[in-house]
């Protein structure tokens, strides 16, 4: 089927191209979307008399998703969860839950606009991409912790895993001081054992 795209697509064309898709693709998701109209000789004439009014309102709405993204990119939000000790969320990291966060931060970004490459199962930082318009990207960082204290310092780059090890490694040299401290109680003074 061949579409009059009304707005640039991602992978497919830009605003007034003329390109085949599939029926139900274009039935299912840019014909409802407003982002296509079917190229049909009436369209065809009726898209060149709306082109311009078209560019300008493409134009406005990238100038508005080009200001909030030069505020978002890069900020960090946190989001609580539970985990276990090696860090493994007990589920994961939704974009819903990026956009409660970005939103009770003062942004207004909706879930279709979150774009996870992958679920998010483990405590850390992770950078997540903000689809806003379809030629502006933003870049923000969730910080996935299971407390505020904990996000402080995963804020500074120490990881979960490193704090973990670190308290072992001490939890190990406590342990053999300890036995250290035993075996000495039971030489006596001349060094032989009692």
């Amino acid at each position: 089927m061949q579409v009059i795209l009304l707005e640039r697509v991602a992978k497919l064309g830009l605003l007034g191209e003329v390109v085949k898709v599939k029926e139900g693709y274009a039935r299912n998701y840019l014909l409802p979307q407003g982002k296509a109209l079917r190229a049909s000789e009436a369209n065809i004439k009726a898209f060149e008399a709306k082109k311009a009014e078209l560019a300008v309102q493409n134009d406005a709405t990238r100038a508005d998703a080009q200001a909030v993204a030069e505020k978002l990119d890069g900020q960090q939000f946190v989001v609580i969860r539970s985990a276990s000790d090696a860090g493994a969320l007990y589920g994961s990291v939704t974009p819903r839950d990026a956009v409660d966060a970005a939103n009770a931060s003062g942004f207004s970004i909706e879930r279709r606009q979150v774009v996870l490459t992958a679920p998010i199962k483990e405590l850390g930082l992770h950078t997540v991409r903000v689809h806003l318009h379809p030629e502006v990207d933003a870049t923000i960082l969730l910080n996935v912790a299971r407390s505020v204290e904990e996000a402080e310092l995963q804020a500074t780059g120490k990881s979960i895993r490193e704090l973990a090890a670190e308290a072992d490694a001490e939890a190990d040299f406590e342990i053999a001081e300890l036995f250290d401290d035993i075996g000495a109680a039971g030489r006596d003074d001349d060094g032989e054992d009692a």
